[in-house]
């Protein structure tokens, strides 16, 4: 059986891949992060270890004693630990300092050309897991409002900035104001930020980011966004269709309707238009 590598944070992503990448007749090789990857990893897993982070040069010399060539990238970090609870290795402190920008996609595309350097690639994360991209159209029984269609629409422009900035992801709006924007702090942060503000009228917009790598770092949704969103009574959620990641999707919409949430996957097309879709009839 060939081999791949699992570089994992936290959440269930990594683990969802490695047991689809074993009924593909892949062996699982993990290498997880104290503090942010769930235990259960290690019984995923045909050869396993912890690492902390910032331990590039433990990650490398796993990956080759147990001879892995390729390998991905999978699960959150909690960003703000690069201030507090960082332990690089040599490995990792080097390519560290070599990092001009510290912004996500800078330091995850250093790590990659770092593997690379190792004869390790690095593959898209969804490999296996296709169906998990987010869907087009509205997922809910509620549908958006004409009002809440233009702040979706002014709220995606906006989102799009912040992506080529290379700061976020998503931001909140409310009649056409931007409320928030994802920083370091993540998503759920966000939308609890934004919607103390914006109340039952904050839309949250999320999307990819210009040019985004689908080796890693795409958006993902999950029951915890639904919640952050019921927390502050937030009223609409709209997604960049195919280019997001959708966990436990029936769970999702099922606390959204009860909820009272609107929640629709959105495709742009090659002229900057929106296309909302219709997948359920109210």
């Amino acid at each position: 059986m060939s081999k791949i590598g699992i570089i994992a944070g936290g959440g269930q992503f990594p683990l969802l891949f490695a047991r689809a990448a074993r009924e593909q007749g892949r062996q699982v090789f993990i290498a997880a992060h104290k503090g942010e990857s769930s235990p259960e990893l290690e019984g995923a897993a045909d050869g396993f270890c912890w690492v902390k982070l910032g331990q590039l040069g433990k990650i490398i010399n796993f990956f080759r004693r147990e001879g892995i060539k390729e390998a991905v990238l999978l699960g959150t970090i909690t960003k703000t630990r690069i201030f507090k609870d960082i332990w690089p290795d040599i490995k990792g402190l080097t390519l560290w300092n070599r990092i001009k920008i510290r912004q996500d996609d800078q330091i995850l595309r250093a790590v990659a050309e770092a593997l690379l350097d190792e004869g390790i690639s690095i593959l898209e994360s969804t490999l296996y897991l296709r169906h998990l991209l987010f869907p087009k159209g509205v997922l809910t029984r509620k549908k958006p409002t004409p009002a809440q269609l233009g702040d979706i629409r002014f709220g995606w422009r906006m989102a799009r900035e912040v992506g080529r900035l290379d700061i976020g992801q998503c931001v909140v709006v409310r009649d056409r104001t931007v409320l928030a924007v994802e920083a370091i702090e993540g998503t759920d942060a966000t939308i609890r930020r934004g919607g103390s503000l914006g109340k039952e009228q904050a839309v949250v917009v999320k999307v990819r980011k210009p040019g985004q790598d689908f080796r890693f770092d795409l958006p993902a949704i999950g029951t915890g966004t639904i919640e952050s969103m019921e927390q502050v009574k937030a009223a609409v959620l709209a997604v960049e269709a195919s280019q997001a990641l959708l966990f436990d999707g029936e769970s999702v919409i099922d606390r959204a309707d009860r909820a009272g949430l609107v929640v629709v996957g959105v495709e742009e097309n090659e002229t900057g238009e929106l296309d909302f879709g219709c997948n359920r009839q109210s």
